[in-house]
């Protein structure tokens, strides 16, 4: 590429860059608009060249510069936003009941705009794959454009020199002129200048102050906090790294641990709820109002860990490593898991009893006595006095729908049965269907008749099931994050060159911030001395 060659120290610099690396003389600028001093020079990068602004040839360099781009990223993050926002207008589907179809639920709760919602992917919003590749994107851009941007800004602050040319100092903000400057006040001020903290360098006469110079690196390291930041996000959609799920468990129940592949299991021992007092006036309102009010609800739970390689068929062989109670933001740990108290169901029916009579015995008297375990449903049932009887259908949430049976999940909350009852010596059935409340003889002239005679009820718990490996790294990009804030916000980039001429002193100043402390800063550096105060040129122009 073209090279930029600086006609007052001859060094040689790379297109694009604006103020020589080695005077700091402006490059490609009229001189008499130097001598003019008609515009300031743009301190950005203190004029050094920035990839993204000089190669635009080849593929690599299109993409780089896409990618850079201030604009671009921006729009990738209010793309991100908008995405998040959306996720947001209706729950996603880890929040919705775990008994139901997600198609099903969408459509009937919230009609077409549900379906739609379904159909394009937000009820998954934050683990689809356009939403990871759009932070990905992000990532990306943060980190090109901390390279385009700081590597130029890198080698400028570490090539500066106290000599700069003339045009260099008469075009910043902040500058001044004294025709004579005597030695006492000379040593006044680069005594003043180390007594406010600033580093000075001198060279042939020539004095850089220079403090807070590490305050320009604070976008960087927020750019650095937001890549380890996105990364941790990413890494949640790893099983591994970052696990949340959910199990119901009937008390009395021992099941694995999602996704644990197996490895861990857990008993529910006893469920325990307990609620408000009506009587305490802090609480009597709201339970006139709502009902009953859950003071704690919990879970006393037994941890397991599989010992060996369970067979097909066989119960697995289990060891007992934690037993406690879970309860309400009390979670029980374990290995890195976490198992927290979510939900409960009270009141499910785990087995019904059933008894055979005689259709026209006013009495009821059974003929026949059998229990139906609602977990493990047996589909024929060989009774006393030769009677049979065969599950036809069964509904664990038995209701109506137009007209025909269904179930609305495959919890028993509120069983029901078609049953084939088999007298002795008979081999056509008679049908019936019984549940809860109900019992009803489908075929006409039924010698006999399926009766309720009881049921065992128990309390199932909810409980979700968390891993999280990623909260480590998230906690270290956003540290990381704020370190760059603070950084950024509370210390400023300060620099004062003092360049003699002749008997007198030129002054000039600069800052990346905070040019009113700047200039408070400077008077009060130069108040024991008869040195001009500087001036902002940039007012004094306009």
């Amino acid at each position: 590429m073209r090279k930029l060659t600086c006609d007052a120290c001859g060094h040689v610099n790379p297109q694009g860059t604006s103020i020589c690396s080695e005077c700091g003389k402006p490059l490609q600028i009229d001189s008499n608009d130097i001598e003019s001093n008609k515009s300031l020079l743009n301190m950005r990068y203190d004029g050094s060249a920035v990839r993204s602004k000089t190669h635009n040839k080849s593929i690599v360099d299109k993409i780089w510069n896409f990618f850079s781009s201030v604009k671009i990223g921006v729009t990738l993050i209010v793309i991100t936003l908008i995405a998040s926002a959306v996720g947001t207008i209706l729950p996603q589907e880890m929040y919705i009941p775990p008994n139901v179809q997600p198609a099903d639920h969408y459509k009937d709760e919230y009609g077409i705009f549900g379906q739609i919602y379904y159909q394009l992917g937000f009820h998954n919003l934050y683990s689809s794959w356009w939403y990871m590749i759009l932070i990905a994107l992000i990532g990306i851009s943060i980190f090109i454009v901390s390279i385009d941007r700081g590597v130029p800004l890198y080698r400028a602050l570490t090539n500066q020199k106290p000599t700069r040319h003339e045009s260099f100092l008469k075009r910043q903000k902040l500058f001044s002129e004294t025709d004579f400057v005597s030695q006492d006040d000379q040593e006044n001020i680069i005594f003043s200048l180390k007594k406010h903290r600033y580093k000075v360098r001198e060279e042939n006469g020539h004095i850089l102050a220079e403090k807070g110079r590490f305050s320009r690196w604070g976008p960087y390291v927020n750019h650095l906090g937001l890549i380890i930041f996105l990364f941790g996000s990413l890494l949640r959609f790893i099983p591994f790294m970052h696990i949340d799920d959910f199990v119901w468990i009937r008390e009395g129940d021992t099941v694995v641990i999602p996704k644990t592949d197996g490895e861990y299991y857990v008993k529910n021992e006893n469920f325990i709820l307990e609620t408000y007092d009506e009587e305490d006036e802090r609480f009597s309102e709201a339970i006139k109002n709502k009902g009953m009010v859950a003071s704690n609800y919990q879970t006393d739970v037994v941890i397991y860990k599989s010992t060996g390689t369970q067979l097909i068929g066989q119960d697995p062989d289990l060891a007992e490593i934690k037993q406690g109670s879970i309860r309400v933001n009390h979670p029980i740990k374990f290995d890195g898991y976490a198992l927290y108290q979510s939900s409960y169901q009270q009141n499910e029916f785990s087995s019904i009893s059933f008894k055979i009579h005689k259709a026209e015995d006013k009495d009821e008297k059974a003929l026949a006595n059998f229990t139906v375990d609602l977990t493990k449903p047996q589909s024929l049932y060989e009774l006393e006095n030769g009677y049979r009887v065969e599950i036809d259908q069964y509904f664990p949430e038995y209701f109506l729908d137009e007209g025909v049976p269904r179930s609305k999940s495959k919890y028993p909350r509120n069983p029901a049965f078609v049953f084939f009852v088999y007298p002795p010596n008979q081999g056509e059935p008679e049908i019936s269907f019984a549940g809860i409340g109900r019992n009803v003889s489908s075929g006409e002239g039924n010698e006999y008749k399926v009766g309720l005679t009881g049921f065992e009820m128990r309390d199932v718990t909810g409980l979700s099931v968390k891993r999280d490996y990623t909260l480590p790294i998230l906690g270290l990009g956003a540290a990381i994050f704020m370190i760059g804030v603070i950084q950024g916000m509370y210390w400023q980039h300060r620099r004062i060159w003092l360049h003699p001429k002749g008997n007198g002193l030129m002054i000039a100043a600069h800052t990346n911030k905070n040019w009113y402390g700047l200039k408070n800063e400077f008077a009060k550096i130069i108040a024991d001395t008869e040195i001009n105060m500087v001036i902002d040129q940039e007012q004094e122009d306009d």
